[in-house]
């Protein structure tokens, strides 16, 4: 494997006057320089980065972000510097703190036969977005889909969240995560939580896999990780991930309680436990009773229709007779009555918190 260096060429009017700017203030180092008589070019490294400075390049000077862990005892505190040269270089945090923005609450309704366009992401998986407004971008809901099964083009990876739900839906996907052994299956109606940056990797999905993705906020940095292998050899299962336990849901572990609601019963994820309360996952069905009206005090509440149908009712409003593949977000404070639900309804729920407040109230007028 033939040796190999890469470089970024930036101009210079002047290197006596870029030299202590890139060598003293950014602390960098000087690698080459040359001609000796005349000085035109000089090389300088640091900071993973390797500078090219040449007098006369047609470059503009572009900019640099230097990311550090103390952004005060570097450069002097400066966050924001301008070489003689003209290269803008911006001092940030080494990992800035995750920043979830207030919800901007709405009531959304999402059809799948609105036919709102399937979009290529990341490994070529398909993505249809189920909140188009993402609620100020306070969350994301995807549903993703990859028609043809097989091997995953996916390396190992975490992301930068507060909350991020994997359900199954359809299908069938092998995944792998850091500190909870072996490569496992996640069967449809399965589920698991990725904690705030687990690593983990897709392997294998099978033909027409679909799963419903939640994240919060909704945009988050997915951070590659070059170094690890997965499954590596700790096995941790009782591991917090920024105060979150990895779970993996198994339907046919669950037990089916009463539902918040009445007409309806749930399997509870124990998502909220694990957790620390941040959310709450359930899978709803049709049981015996009459469904009411109800507000609730959640700061977000999703539901995605997995298996049959309902009508759902909000005051204020048109009815909407809902089907698999729809999803609705209802406010706090909203009265809404799941109606008419068939004997087969399925609904997915995602919560935030994972506990709050639901009140039946009387019918609109």
């Amino acid at each position: 494997m033939p040796k190999t260096e890469a470089e970024i060429r930036l101009p210079t009017q002047d290197l006596r006057d870029d030299l202590p700017f890139f060598t003293e203030t950014l602390g960098m180092r000087l690698d080459k320089i040359y001609p000796a008589d005349d000085p035109a070019v000089a090389v300088v490294s640091g900071h993973g980065l390797r500078l090219h400075i040449e007098k006369g390049a047609p470059e503009p000077p572009g900019t640099i972000r230097i990311r550090t862990d103390d952004p005060d005892a570097f450069a002097d505190g400066a966050r924001d510097l301008t070489a003689p040269n003209g290269t803008q270089v911006e001092i940030t945090e080494l990992d800035p703190p995750l920043i979830v923005p207030p919800t901007i609450h709405s009531f959304v309704v999402r059809r799948l036969a609105d036919q709102a366009p399937w979009i290529v992401g990341r490994a070529g998986m398909q993505y249809r977005n189920l909140i188009p407004d993402r609620l100020g971008g306070s969350i994301i809901a995807s549903h993703i889909r990859i028609p043809d099964g097989g091997p995953v083009p996916d390396m190992v990876h975490y992301h930068t969240v507060g909350f991020q739900l994997i359900f199954c839906y359809r299908g069938w996907v092998d995944l792998v995560y850091e500190d909870q052994g072996p490569p496992f299956r996640l069967h449809a109606g399965n589920c698991v939580i990725q904690p705030p940056e687990i690593r983990h990797r897709v392997l294998f999905a099978s033909d027409n896999i679909e799963v419903i993705e939640i994240g919060v906020p909704a945009e988050h940095v997915t951070t590659i990780d070059h170094e690890m292998d997965l499954p590596n050899d700790r096995i941790d299962p009782d591991r917090r991930f920024h105060g979150q336990r990895f779970v993996h849901h198994i339907v046919d572990e669950a037990t089916w309680n009463p539902h918040r609601l009445a007409g309806f019963e749930s399997r509870d994820t124990t998502i909220a436990e694990n957790t620390g309360d941040v959310a709450g996952v359930h899978v709803v069905r049709r049981t015996d009773g009459r469904p009411t009206f109800h507000r609730h005090d959640a700061d977000i509440l999703f539901s995605f229709v997995m298996e049959g149908a309902m009508t759902l009712e909000g005051e204020g409003r048109d009815p909407y007779r809902l089907s698999p593949g729809d999803a609705f977000v209802i406010p706090p404070g909203m009265a809404t009555r799941y109606a008419d639900p068939s004997e087969d309804l399925e609904l997915l729920e995602v919560s935030l918190p994972g506990a709050f407040r639901t009140t039946a109230v009387p019918a609109p007028t």
